[in-house]
């Protein structure tokens, strides 16, 4: 099942979006049955072809847009155009051009960053959220401030925030380090189709330049239904975040710890993400 692709205007251009639409193609899907899914890094919206699929078979219609930096059309310069106040208003963007009051936000690392942003601050835009890897920011900050052992996960951030060293080490020979975060764990195809996005210079700086702009969220409480999902063996996020998101949440919240499962679960286990999101759909 292919996705139409389309574009959406944002202020900086135009992002790369791509559509699975429900029942395998009707076009007359119920906006009350959209999602909108947000991919992280280094990835792209093709890390959400298993799951779209999978939604589509009941009806659901999934947008997936490459989003700033990672779509060439809207790869601005400057660290400041990444801010997430910016990555945010473009999936608002994404939601006004196929006429979404509201949407079911599905996002995963970077883009659980920006669903968890949606959720706090545009609750009335948002129906649910499902945030896989990546806890609540206020959460995930508090870990970062004072836990060793996230502090230990995040390390790597020191070398992404580098301008040009970042790039030439994560692109040298012939992108071996990218390749080697996925860990074996993201089909070979699928890790392909990523780095056909990332796999040069300029765009690699756009989406390295999320990282380059991130700073200490300190993020309202969530009043969405919400469901998080997290791996026990993902080597970026601590428990202690992943624990803590209950607290920062005053909605319906459901919290779903995979003790065997590490950070790439939309591409290791698509129809176990899939399964959550419609228990979200209702």
């Amino acid at each position: 099942m292919e996705p139409r692709t389309g574009s959406v205007d944002v202020p900086v251009g135009a992002l790369d979006v791509l559509v699975w639409e429900g029942d395998g193609g009707a076009p007359a899907v119920e906006p009350t049955r959209t999602v909108l899914a947000l991919h992280g890094f280094p990835e792209s919206a093709w890390e959400w072809v298993g799951v779209a699929e999978s939604l589509a078979r009941q009806g659901v219609r999934v947008l997936a847009p490459m989003q700033r930096g990672y779509s060439p059309g809207a790869r601005p310069d400057g660290v400041e155009a990444y801010a997430i106040e910016h990555l945010a208003d473009d999936a608002l963007a994404v939601m006004d051009r196929f006429g979404l009051e509201r949407a079911h936000v599905l996002g995963h690392d970077w883009g659980a960053c920006v669903a968890w942003w949606l959720a706090a601050h545009h609750p009335s835009r948002v129906a649910s959220l499902t945030a896989i890897s990546v806890p609540h920011l206020g959460a995930f900050g508090d870990a970062i401030a004072s836990d060793p052992d996230q502090q230990a996960r995040s390390a790597y951030f020191g070398l992404f925030r580098q301008e040009g060293k970042a790039e030439e080490v994560l692109l040298e020979d012939g992108a071996r380090r990218l390749r080697a975060m996925f860990d074996g764990q993201v089909p070979d195809d699928l890790v392909g189709r990523h780095l056909e996005v990332l796999g040069d210079r300029p765009a690699l700086t756009g989406a390295l330049n999320w990282y380059r702009a991130m700073r200490r969220y300190e993020l309202p409480d969530v009043s969405v239904p919400t469901t998080y999902l997290w791996g026990g063996q993902d080597p970026a996020i601590a428990r202690s975040g992943a624990e803590a998101t209950a607290a920062r949440m005053t909605g319906e919240y459901r919290f779903v710890p995979l003790t065997d499962r590490g950070h790439w679960l939309p591409e290791e286990d698509p129809e176990l993400v899939a399964r959550e999101v419609l228990e979200r759909l209702g």
